[in-house]
């Protein structure tokens, strides 16, 4: 009926992981009598109070056989150091009197039910709240990410550190992945509660399952190319197109961009930046006729990165910094483009980044459970990675996130899992 944790504290402890400690806290029970024997009947409540309280656990962490977080022991002692009752009912004198007996008896079966209580909230209920953990999931259609543990977690006196592979991969090929050569980053902030290190890595296999999924590439045809844009290749490339055939000439344009290599992320101190290099195919499409090639060139595009935490779910906003092309021809020809340098990046500007940046903003979710966000986020950029430090904000209760996601076989909370002989109440 009543709980009441006058000194308790939650700490890390290298080796034991997470430590739970309950000193001088005190219970507050309620029982009904209700005996019938013959023409012996025996009804009324019992009301009473374990004081003293004292509760020792720890829960160590490990990584399971999928790479998830689990709670793989519980160790535990407890005690209460004395007990009162308050009788009612038909016999109250009679209970009375022998009450010293009574609430030994109820103190001694409280010792022992308090630790496998813990047991099975440990390894049933609070591993039902970690498999809600992302470990293996799909983005979008065309590519996964990985946040499977590597090893398991490490607590020092201050911390508890856990190494996530955080790596994306085309669902197409499951079994890619991309060579890890990125630094290791460094968590040396201690101001907030959690802090999450994202290397060059995490975002160059990102960018690389998309260039295998096939998706960094964009075709516009006819109506699709801006008409500025589209006068303007007609009257560069006038050359070529007037030794066409009529129906060739008056054909519309196409407008291919292929990137030609997995685009690659730079971390600095002063920013993000990403490098891309793409073909641009220009060429006439006649119907029901091949397509004609005007040209061929190469486009560089350097593009900056603003990275947000938002909730649980990891936002990038991207801006178009540098662009450039040229001929793989000859130097001649990448002087004729230079009058298509500006319309071109205005059609980048305009046409291509608002697509990429609906995607990049609906973002990728980070390994939180389930009813938990973060909150008073903070970016900082380092050489090779960036770190983002977050306080926790539980939007939801445990108890209805556990409710929810609890194994259909443990409903019954009169049956906790029993945990082994060492964990027995003392």
């Amino acid at each position: 009926m009543e709980l009441q944790l006058t000194s308790s504290e939650l700490h890390f402890q290298p080796e034991q992981e997470l430590m739970l400690q309950i000193n001088n806290g005190s219970l507050g029970l309620r029982f009904r009598r209700q005996l019938l024997y013959w023409f012996f009947y025996d009804g009324g409540y019992i009301n009473a109070s374990a004081e003293g309280v004292s509760i020792h656990t720890s829960l160590q962490l490990s990584r399971d056989p999928t790479g998830r977080i689990k709670v793989s022991n519980v160790s535990c002692q407890a005690s209460v150091s004395r007990m009162h009752a308050a009788f009612g009912g038909t016999f109250k004198k009679v209970y009375e009197f022998l009450s010293m007996f009574i609430t030994s008896g109820m103190r001694f079966l409280l010792n022992q039910q308090i630790c496998p209580v813990l047991y099975h909230a440990g390894t049933v209920l609070l591993n039902s709240l970690l498999d809600t953990v992302p470990v293996r999931s799909a983005v979008d259609e065309l590519v996964g990410i990985d946040y499977s543990l590597l090893k398991d977690p490490v607590a020092s006196a201050s911390s508890l550190d856990m190494e996530f592979r955080g790596a994306f991969f085309p669902l197409a090929d499951g079994n890619w992945s991309l060579r890890n050569q990125a630094v290791e980053p460094q968590l040396p902030e201690e101001e907030r509660m959690v802090y999450v290190a994202f290397s060059e890595f995490f975002f160059d296999s990102a960018m690389e399952s998309y260039f295998r999924a096939g998706a960094l590439k964009l075709s516009l045809v006819g109506a699709k190319v801006p008409h500025d844009l589209d006068m303007l290749l007609r009257a560069t490339y006038f050359g070529n197109i007037v030794l066409l055939s009529p129906a060739e000439i008056d054909s519309p344009l196409k407008l291919e961009l292929r990137v030609t290599a997995p685009p690659r992320c730079t971390i600095k101190p002063s920013g993000t930046t990403i490098s891309v290099t793409a073909s641009v195919t220009i060429a006439l499409v006649p119907p029901d006729q091949p397509e004609v090639k005007l040209s061929s060139m190469t486009m560089d595009v350097r593009l900056s990165a603003k990275m947000a935490l938002r909730g649980k779910v990891l936002r990038t906003q991207l801006d178009l910094r540098r662009f450039r092309i040229y001929s793989n021809q000859s130097a001649l020809e990448s002087l004729a483009l230079i009058p298509l340098q500006a319309p071109l990046k205005t059609m980048l500007q305009i046409g291509v980044m608002p697509m990429l940046n609906e995607r990049t903003w609906r973002g990728v979710q980070i390994p939180l459970p389930e009813g938990i966000d973060f909150v008073r986020e903070v970016v900082t950029n380092h050489v090779g990675f960036l770190t983002i430090g977050a306080d926790l904000h539980f939007a939801k209760g445990l108890r209805e996130v556990i409710e929810k996601n609890r194994p259909a076989n443990t409903r019954d909370s009169r049956a906790p899992s029993a945990p082994p002989p060492s964990m027995a109440a003392v």
